[in-house]
């Protein structure tokens, strides 16, 4: 195996571990008492995509309808982690909002 080709799987692997533990802080954020907590990451990645979209080169052969899609483009690609990340944050707190329903059906029924 070549060292260029030994180095793209160790990228490769770096990068998966970093989504990875992304997406389990994410859901350990998420699954706090607190809800704030859990839309840090959420809210870093959108002002990520800010940053993405004041970051696209416009020229000047560029109509107004390329720019508008250019600028789109960049935007939506740059918030799937963002989506990615609050559906996490939904789907953990969910779970904690049904959980503590059932508790207080039990102390209801215990009364």
């Amino acid at each position: 195996m070549a060292i260029g080709t030994a180095m793209i799987y160790i990228s490769l692997i770096v990068i998966l571990a970093v989504y990875v533990g992304g997406i389990l802080l994410q859901i350990f954020l998420s699954r706090r008492e607190s809800w704030w907590p859990g839309l840090l990451l959420p809210l870093l990645t959108f002002l990520y995509s800010l940053l993405a979209v004041f970051s696209v080169v416009i020229t000047d052969s560029m109509g107004g309808w390329e720019i508008f899609t250019t600028i789109a483009a960049a935007f939506i690609t740059a918030n799937i982690p963002t989506i990615v990340l609050l559906a996490i944050y939904f789907a953990c707190r969910e779970k904690r909002k049904r959980r503590r329903e059932l508790e207080k059906m039990k102390l209801q029924d215990l009364n």
